[in-house]
C-alpha cells in the first residue's frame, strides 16, 4: 500500500532514487535534508509499505506569496491589493522506474490535500509552481493550474 511520509534521510534511500531529471535527483540526494532541517522547505516522500525505504516519489512545499496584480483579473477582483499568501510546490518527481503508474497524479493529489489541511490553520490562497518544461506545464494544467500572464511557466491553483 502506498504511503506518504515526511522525508527522513536516515530511513529513506536517496541514492536509489532516479527520476531521470538530474536536478531533481541531486536535490533529493544533496540538499533535501539540509533545506528541511533549516526550515526552507518541507519534503514528503511516497513509499510502498512493503519497501518503506524505497522512495517512489517526492514533493516539497514551502510558504510563498504573490502580488495580487499578477493573478488573473477574475482572481484580482476577489482579493486585496497587498501580497497574497500562498504555498509553493517547489519540486515534484517520481521514480523513473514507475513511469505510467500514475504516481505523479498521486503526488500532486497528496500535495493539494496537505495544502487544504494546512489552510485550516494557516491562511493561503493558492498553490504556486514553476514548471520546468512544457510537459511539466501541461501536467499541472490538467489539474486546473493557471499560468501567470507575464510568466507563462509559473502557474497557480486557488485552493478551495
Amino acid at each position: 500500500m502506498l504511503e506518504e511520509q515526511f522525508f527522513d534521510p536516515k530511513r529513506h534511500d536517496r541514492a536509489g532514487f532516479n527520476s531521470g531529471e538530474p536536478v531533481l535527483d541531486e536535490f533529493l540526494r544533496k540538499y533535501a535534508s539540509q533545506q528541511r532541517s533549516r526550515g526552507v522547505t518541507s519534503v514528503f516522500v511516497l513509499v510502498d509499505d512493503a519497501q518503506p525505504d524505497k522512495i517512489l516519489g517526492f514533493y516539497t512545499l514551502s510558504a510563498a506569496q504573490v502580488e495580487a496584480a499578477e493573478l488573473s483579473p477574475t482572481e484580482q477582483a476577489k482579493l486585496p491589493r497587498y501580497p497574497i499568501p500562498c504555498f509553493r510546490l517547489g519540486r515534484l518527481a517520481r521514480d523513473g522506474g514507475s513511469r505510467g503508474a500514475g504516481l505523479g497524479d498521486v503526488l500532486i493529489g497528496l500535495a493539494l490535500e496537505r495544502c487544504r489541511k494546512a489552510r485550516l490553520s494557516v491562511a493561503a490562497y493558492a498553490l504556486l509552481v514553476d514548471a520546468k518544461s512544457a510537459g511539466a506545464k501541461a501536467f499541472y494544467e490538467r489539474y486546473g493550474f493557471v499560468a501567470f500572464a507575464d510568466t507563462p511557466m509559473r502557474l497557480y491553483l486557488p485552493i478551495r
